[in-house]
């Protein structure tokens, strides 16, 4: 659509982020393929890391190279600290550095309380939260060595609003919250920021599943009365990742279309 290729035109013009070198977890659909794409079109050096999609990581290492961005991919469970440890010294080890972090792999397992098993708890905490925490932490020393560094993660609009059958994942996505302005205050006198963006409802492969009625509900509560594109997403955090935030940190984005208000 010509709003797609607008955005893509204003992006490119507004963020140079050539010989930055950016890791973004989960980075195989959805809104981590968005951020891929998106940081690799400002020109930076891209790693992403999956857990399970190997052709898809294949492809698009293959499509951004064909692109002449400079790619490495990374397989392993975020929930991992040895494997998020492993993945930063693989991206510094190839690029030298590590400049921007994006903590985006984050998974759902929704059922009422009442109903929800152990495991269902365990799996999103420790996928979603302790996912954050194991990059971060990994990420620490080089970025405060470089005295420079951007982290955003990734929450939820239901992190502050709460959403029925979500307990796991309202908790997770409030949690990194907390997390990330607890981090801003010990890394701010390093020169790096930390920050969180926010998406309401968006386009990807599990919204497309709704059935009509549940979608209709979903826009009812949306006062722009559309889902976002997962570019949209990734333009806000670009904003974030950028110099031009360089003032920025301990802030949490909206990017709703004011479904919190």
């Amino acid at each position: 659509s010509p709003h797609c290729s607008q955005h893509a035109v204003l992006r490119t013009m507004q963020v140079d982020l050539h010989g930055s070198t950016v890791l973004v977890t989960g980075g195989t659909r959805g809104i981590g393929r968005a951020l891929v794409e998106a940081f690799a079109e400002a020109g930076a050096h891209v790693a992403f890391t999956f857990r399970s999609s190997t052709d898809a990581a294949a492809a698009l290492v293959e499509s951004l190279e064909e692109q002449g961005t400079e790619t490495l991919s990374l397989q392993g469970d975020v929930a991992d600290l040895d494997a998020a440890q492993a993945h930063v010294n693989a991206v510094t080890e190839h690029f030298g550095s590590l400049d921007v972090l994006v903590n985006n792999a984050g998974i759902t397992r929704d059922g009422l309380l009442l109903r929800m098993g152990e495991d269902d708890w365990d799996d999103v905490i420790d996928t979603n939260l302790k996912g954050t925490f194991n990059f971060c932490k990994a990420a620490y020393m080089p970025m405060m060595r470089q005295q420079s560094g951007s982290i955003v993660n990734i929450s939820s609009v239901v992190g502050t609003t709460g959403n029925a059958g979500q307990t796991n994942y309202a908790a997770s996505k409030a949690g990194i919250v907390g997390f990330s302005k607890s981090l801003a205050k010990e890394l701010g006198g390093r020169n790096v920021t930390v920050n969180v963006v926010a998406p309401g409802y968006v386009q990807t492969d599990m919204t497309d599943e709704l059935d009509e009625e549940t979608r209709d509900s979903i826009l009812d509560a949306v006062p722009l009365d559309r889902l976002a594109t997962t570019e949209e997403i990734a333009e806000a955090v670009l904003f974030l990742a950028a110099p031009a935030s360089d003032y920025i940190t301990g802030h949490v984005l909206q990017v709703n279309g004011g479904l919190s208000m």
